[in-house]
């Protein structure tokens, strides 16, 4: 039995480690998806790469944790393991924790100390300095390391704070410290509890951007999946523009061909008519450039097959479009449900953070969990994959929104032509906000299921003493582990049984000793709720408005079509971006405005 508890762990371990690798070529990919090409530099690429890598490690140790936890203990039966000994069980905790330590403590370097560092260190690069031989490496390193030891006094003064402080709830009048649980979880050495102060100061900041980011990009990632689908396809684009672009020039040559020969020169009307006609025909030809590489003229055998196999899936995106904006509403639903849940019965309410000793209303997400995990390993991929959601929905936040500074947008984040300095700061943000997604998914999304996973207890008293509780003959005496479990009401037999995640005690740790972060944390995921619903009716009943700086940085349209109109046209586009070739039927006059509109879709 015990080699059998070595094979699960260590295959748990196996695909954490698969899961970091997928996540550096992620990282990677991302990284150099999003950056200009033109401005590139190799140590912002990789610092940029590797930060993002050790918060994607981060938060997808939270699956890990709750499978290394509920692998002790028997749902069917609610006892341990035969392999699950005292000893063992602490060793496991132990090897997490130190996992969670050095994943959260790296995190804090690199936002704190590394980013900046780098950040600063390509500032200081001077192009005619350094050819002109004025500026050494040893010139630009003090340059940079000048201005990054006001972030090294700032990891300083929080470590001594965290340090020397005494913890808020340690200094509590006892009220709601009677559970062992609580009481456990005051329990830590000073290190711990710098380390505690620090990551929950950075929780509280990382959670303030959620709301912004992460709440509008959990909306739109859904509606950008639908929109993505063009309204007119490359080819049409191409011909529409084509046409357009002859009639362009046709009538600059009758302008130019009616004033020939004029003595006081051409009228000041045929003039303006003549520039604008200039202004159009440029961009036109901009147009039918993107249009061309749309369809991947120009291209290799390999472009011109990933644009085929883009547009047979594009149907499938507005499928998961739909099905995303159906997990994201059930998402929302799931948190208020949670918040209302801890707000009104929580057992010390702001002391503590709103912990939650038991879910007493039905919470769907919850409950998917629980279920889904009678098929191992489906529940912890669904956890990955939840993970994920939030870490795209936060890119697509930032992507959307931009690195602004109240109202005043300081850098824009686009594919390919993303400066370096937004970069850095885009993965600063996102490392913090990773943090508050962090205790967003285990204390509000699923609280029951990353706290304790799918572990029960036997609600029964023990035959003899010293013996586990059997519920093999009354299945129904089976409960859910819980933090009032836990407690176990003075009983040592489900004390034994229920093991909480690290991440949870962590979290719980962070919001006991210091309840000004957990009433932060928690009260900000109503203030998520409301900036992700007001954005999600606002882009899905709001006829968009398409930038086209790609085609003309002074040009932007209003799309005519909503969201929910153009399904028709948009499957009909795709269906001439597979074949590459348009549909025969004449639209008459009508076909020159629609390329005007459908020309930002293509493009």
């Amino acid at each position: 039995m015990a080699a059998q508890g070595y094979v699960q762990t260590s295959l748990i371990w196996v695909a954490y480690a698969v899961a970091v690798v997928l996540a550096f070529i992620a990282a990677s990919i991302t990284t150099f998806t999003w950056q200009t090409p033109r401005d590139r530099s190799a140590i912002v690429s990789t610092v940029a790469i590797i930060s993002l890598s050790a918060l994607l490690a981060t938060v997808l140790l939270l699956p890990v944790d709750i499978a290394l936890v509920s692998s002790t203990t028997s749902t069917a039966l609610g006892v341990k393991k035969d392999w699950a000994t005292p000893a063992r069980v602490d060793h496991i905790l132990l090897t997490l924790k130190i996992v969670y330590y050095c994943l959260y403590s790296f995190d804090a370097l690199l936002c704190l100390l590394i980013i900046p560092f780098s950040y600063f260190w390509y500032e200081e690069y001077d192009e005619v300095e350094e050819q002109e031989g004025n500026q050494t490496f040893g010139s630009r390193l003090w340059g940079a390391f000048k201005y990054t030891i006001a972030f090294i006094l700032l990891v300083v003064i929080i470590f001594l704070v965290g340090f020397f402080v005494p913890a808020a709830g340690s200094r509590g009048d006892g009220k709601h410290l009677d559970l062992d649980f609580f009481k456990r979880l005051l329990d830590e050495n000073h290190g711990e509890k710098a380390l505690t102060f620090g990551v929950g100061l950075l929780i509280t900041l990382g959670t303030l951007l959620y709301i912004l980011y992460t709440g509008a990009g959990l909306a739109l990632l859904p509606v950008s999946f639908i929109k993505s689908a063009p309204a007119v396809s490359a080819p049409q684009l191409s011909e529409n523009t084509a046409s357009q672009l002859e009639q362009n020039r046709e009538r600059q040559r009758q302008l130019e061909m009616r004033n020939a020969g004029r003595p006081e020169g051409m009228p000041a009307k045929d003039r303006r008519e003549l520039e604008a006609l200039a202004r159009e025909e440029r961009t036109l030809v901009r147009r039918e450039r993107l249009a061309a590489e749309a369809q991947g003229e120009g291209k290799g055998f390999i472009v011109r097959a990933w644009h085929k196999v883009c547009a047979v899936f594009r149907p499938l995106k507005l499928i998961g479009g739909i099905i995303l904006i159906l997990l994201a509403l059930l998402i929302w639903v799931s948190m208020l449900i949670t918040g209302i849940d801890k707000a009104a019965n929580s057992v010390c309410k702001e002391h503590c953070g709103y912990i939650l000793a038991h879910i007493n209303v039905f919470q769907p997400i919850n409950w998917i969990f629980v279920q889904t995990a009678k098929a191992f390993p489906i529940d912890y991929v669904l956890m990955a994959l939840l993970i994920l959601l939030f870490f795209s929905s936060t890119i697509s936040g930032i992507a959307t929104i931009g690195i602004r500074f109240l109202w005043l947008r300081i850098f824009q984040i686009r594919k390919g032509r993303t400066a370096p300095q937004a970069l850095l700061m885009a993965t600063v943000m996102l490392t913090l906000i990773m943090l508050g997604i962090n205790y967003a998914i285990a204390m509000m999304v699923a609280p029951q299921y990353a706290s304790y996973g799918t572990q029960t207890y036997c609600d029964l008293p023990p035959r003899h003493p010293f013996e586990q509780p059997d519920c093999s003959e009354t299945p129904e005496a089976l409960k859910p582990c819980s933090e009032w479990a836990d407690a176990g009401h003075g009983r040592r037999e489900q004390q034994q049984v229920c093991t909480p995640t690290v991440m949870s005690t962590f979290l719980n740790r962070v919001t006991l000793n210091w309840p000004v972060f957990g009433a932060v944390a928690f009260w900000a995921q109503f203030a998520f709720l409301g900036v992700f619903l007001i954005v999600f009716l606002t882009s899905l009943f709001r006829a968009p408005k398409l930038d086209l700086n790609e085609l003309d940085e002074e040009a932007e349209v209003d799309e005519e079509e909503g969201l929910l109109a153009s399904t028709g046209r948009r499957f009909g586009a795709t269906w001439q971006d597979i074949t590459g070739r348009t549909k025969k039927a004449s639209n008459g006059a009508g076909s020159g405005h629609e390329s005007g509109n459908g020309s930002g879709s293509g493009a």
